[in-house]
């Protein structure tokens, strides 16, 4: 017997606790086309696996969604488009693979490690601001603060600065994930994205006569050939950098206290082991409730799958969250085990478009997650419930409040 599906992905319920609805949708529409969001959604592991590696779902999506615009809205959007075009991640072969091969210059594993004193070190200062307090919020008082100052360390941008970078942060998450029925903000967003990316290009143009060592000076020193990065992509992709440098990390370390907390036996366990448990525990945390929900694609020729006929010009979103859970290829996918072995997940993504800052966010989170709770090991949910962000591709919270319990330090 079928249940006649509701396409209102966002519905409250569903923002709160999305796997029940992702469940469904993989058991009874695993290819599904939603009416209200006029696109496709793919929910099984394989079928997402396999578009992740599929020329014809591309992730060149920026020209087609501004063709779609009327002149007078490409007019007034095209600053936005002009930066979000030179995102890596909006790229197809052959563009997309000069452009990673320039960007990846900046994260080798080397960079990556050499960042860990640093993250470790702001990782306790974050810990020792909350000492004495009782209750806090996780996420703007830990989550978010950690990610946002070391990234803005690795980019060289001078300490007086950074607290903007949220505001600039939160605007290119309105543009990204969307702002339906909220154009003042999507505007106001808009003008925030120009102040950064003013600001950005003016430390480029430092760095070429400074030299220092992160990020900016990297992305300016690589080169291909006689291929270099323009300043344009530069900057364009330093505003990638900043957004998922805060966005992702952020929601790993809310997202995975959560889970502990839902699962106490989990969390003992984890107290028993933290050193040979937070590596696999960071793993299981995205594959469980990881900070990307869905990655989205058009499609640049007709194709079919599970029988449906998917046509030049849709749009199709790849459901990361309902794949991580597919019992096809995990034994009790809804169980949170962090002893899970193998643990083939894709909350980083799959194939040319894997997450290229998933090194310093495994980094990050894993810090953060074993000194939070080798220091309070009696975290606990305060009486206020977490209050979920309703966007369509990330997974988290705008708030957290938890009961922190006595400090071990």
């Amino acid at each position: 017997m079928s249940t006649v599906i509701d396409d209102e992905v966002l519905r409250s319920d569903r923002v709160e606790n999305p796997h029940a609805y992702f469940r469904l949708m993989r058991e009874q529409a695993p290819v599904h086309w939603n009416e209200k969001y006029r696109a496709w959604f793919i929910h099984r592991y394989d079928d997402v696996t396999e578009a992740l590696r599929d020329s014809r779902f591309s992730s060149a999506r920026i020209q087609p969604a501004l063709d779609r615009l009327s002149p007078e809205q490409r007019d007034e959007r095209r600053p936005t488009y002009d930066i979000l075009m030179d995102w890596l991640v909006f790229r197809d072969p052959p563009d997309h693979t000069r452009l990673r091969k320039l960007v990846s210059r900046a994260f080798t594993p080397r960079s990556v490690e050499s960042w860990r004193l640093r993250a470790n070190q702001v990782v306790d200062e974050t810990l020792r601001e909350l000492a004495d307090q009782d209750s806090v919020d996780l996420i703007t008082d830990f989550a978010y603060p950690i990610p946002a100052v070391v990234i803005a360390e690795i980019m060289g941008v001078p300490p007086n600065d950074r607290d903007i970078f949220k505001e600039w942060s939160d605007s290119v998450m309105v543009l990204v994930f969307g702002a339906r029925g909220l154009e003042d903000r999507r505007l106001k967003a808009q003008h925030g994205l120009m102040e950064l990316a003013s600001y950005l290009g003016d430390l480029v143009k430092f760095h070429r006569t400074h030299s220092e060592e992160n990020i900016i000076a990297d992305l300016i020193a690589a080169q291909e050939g006689d291929d270099r990065l323009s300043d344009q992509e530069i900057v364009a992709n330093l505003v990638l950098f900043l957004f998922g440098g805060h966005e992702t990390t952020t929601n790993l370390i809310g997202n995975g206290v959560n889970a502990l907390l839902g699962n106490p036996e989990q969390s003992e366990k984890y107290q028993r082991n933290p050193d040979g448990l937070t590596k696999p525990m960071v793993e299981e945390i995205l594959r469980y409730d990881g900070p990307s929900k869905m990655e989205v694609r058009t499609i640049s020729e007709d194709l079919s799958m599970r029988g449906q006929t998917l046509r030049k010009g849709d749009m199709a979103y790849l459901v990361q969250h309902a794949a991580n859970r597919d019992p096809g290829q995990f034994d009790d996918p809804d169980l949170f085990d962090i002893e899970r072995e193998p643990n083939h997940h894709i909350g980083f993504g799959f194939g040319i478009h894997f997450c290229l800052g998933a090194a310093l966010a495994r980094l990050e989170g894993s810090i953060a997650l074993e000194r939070l709770l080798t220091c309070y090991p009696q975290i606990a949910p305060d009486s206020k419930n977490p209050h979920w962000i309703p966007t369509m591709l990330s997974r988290g919270m705008e708030s957290f409040p938890v009961s922190l319990g006595e400090a071990r330090m």
